[in-house]
């Protein structure tokens, strides 16, 4: 959530802000709930003066033993008034919080400006991407050939945008998110967290993905009348750790990596990717994560996005890393860097991690505050990135390594993963 004091001091430079990512802040309903606000704080604190001062009174005249029954029917009214404020008051500010809520982060100070992907920056590439004398397949026909991806039968069991995995690809699956695992803690000094994968909407809203984009979750129904929601992505429980917590500054930076499913409904994505595994109502990610400092975060983000690099260096998957645009970037970041890895079936680089710095965006929504030696308070930052996201990874493993045969390489880093094994046979 953005700070309110920041549109309240300069309404129009939040505005300008908000425009270059497609935004349009409605000023006048702000400006008008904002009025109404100061009346009924003004008002409410004059009738609490007036209270207290009657108050006085009435202990005044009963110490002279006078009658005070007609400045007690006074005290009377104005509580009446005062609760009818306070009434009003808390159903404006839920108002304005609802109206807060709906508004994504500011881009940061450099982030360049655009309407959507045309505008993302290229800063830098890795790897060449492979030349082969056979004619490529995709990962769908690679991995059916294997003997190792199901589509068929995954769309019986659950429906479409499902993938059932089999015995080299499900175990070359299950490598990739161990290697990522134990490299981000064994070389990146990140705790391993395994998490909830249903979570409670306050803890959705605290990262941002309520109430703007419930579509996109998979809401499971609670006995008493309530909602878990599924995670589609480990930053929200992982982020929701510091949710209503007062860190000591010299516990930061808290670095975390969680291995989960993930759940997306893919609202509004019809007939995008419909064929094999880029885009999937259930896929694995391995997630890092970051509670900063402010003054770090800005460093924090280029050192997670080297993390996420550096397995796809390891895996020797030739990629490219970007800087989004104003107009590209996820609700709640004030910078990403994608990194879009190369697969060679549809010639072009594709994404497989997206790294942000959500600045104090989701630790206001949360109130994830800090606490320094000297007593000085807070609001932390939060950053998350996909190092990476599993599914995808194998996409590109199966392309990048496929041969003429139909066989698949098994990345060098992965053997020992693999019990050995360096290559996929095809089964027929």
């Amino acid at each position: 959530m953005l700070d309110i004091q920041q549109l309240r001091s300069d309404i129009d430079a939040v505005a300008r802000a908000l425009a270059t990512r497609g935004v349009n802040l409605d000023t006048v309903t702000f400006n008008a709930l904002e009025a109404e606000r100061k009346q009924l704080q003004t008002r409410t604190q004059e009738l609490q003066a007036q209270r207290n001062a009657l108050s006085k009174q009435i202990g005044m005249l009963k110490s002279k033993g006078e009658d005070a029954s007609e400045v007690m029917a006074q005290v009377g009214g104005i509580g009446d008034e005062l609760k009818a404020n306070e009434s009003a008051l808390g159903e404006l500010l839920a108002r304005i919080e609802a109206f807060m809520s709906a508004l994504p982060n500011l881009p940061a100070e450099g982030v360049p400006e655009g309407a959507d992907e045309a505008a993302n920056v290229e800063v830098a590439r890795w790897g060449t991407p492979p030349s082969f004398d056979f004619e490529v397949k995709d990962h769908v026909d690679v991995g059916t050939a294997l003997g190792g991806l199901d589509f068929e039968t995954a769309a019986k069991i659950s429906g479409a945008r499902f993938a059932m995995m089999r015995g080299g690809v499900a175990r070359l699956h299950r490598a990739l998110a161990q290697f990522m695992l134990n490299t981000h803690v064994g070389e990146h000094g990140y705790t391993e967290i395994y998490s909830p994968y249903l979570v409670n909407p306050e803890s959705m809203y605290g990262t941002g993905q309520l109430p703007k984009f419930e579509e996109d979750l998979f809401a499971v129904p609670r006995a008493d009348g309530g909602k878990f929601y599924l995670i589609p992505t480990s930053e929200v429980p992982v982020t929701n750790i510091v949710r209503g917590e007062m860190v000591a500054a010299e516990t930061l930076p808290l670095k975390f990596v969680c291995h989960t499913p993930c759940f997306r409904s893919e609202a509004g994505s019809y007939g995008r990717d419909t064929r094999g595994m880029i885009r999937q109502h259930q896929f694995d990610k391995v997630e890092l994560l970051r509670i900063e400092h402010p003054d770090n975060s800005m460093a924090a983000l280029e050192e997670l996005t080297g993390h996420a690099e550096a397995i796809l260096q390891a895996l020797d998957l030739p990629y490219r890393k970007i800087v989004l645009c104003t107009g590209d970037m996820g609700f709640s970041a004030t910078k990403t860097y994608d990194l879009e890895v190369w697969l060679p079936a549809q010639n072009t680089y594709r994404e497989i991690s997206s790294c942000s710095n959500c600045g104090p965006f989701q630790a206001r929504r949360m109130q994830g505050r800090f606490k320094d030696a000297q007593g000085k308070k807070g609001l932390l930052h939060t950053l998350n990135g996909s190092g990476l996201a599993v599914g995808r990874t194998l996409v590109a493993v199966l392309e990048n390594y496929q041969q003429a045969d139909g066989s698949v390489r098994v990345p060098a880093v992965l053997v020992p993963y693999m019990g050995g094994v360096e290559v996929l046979e095809p089964t027929a």
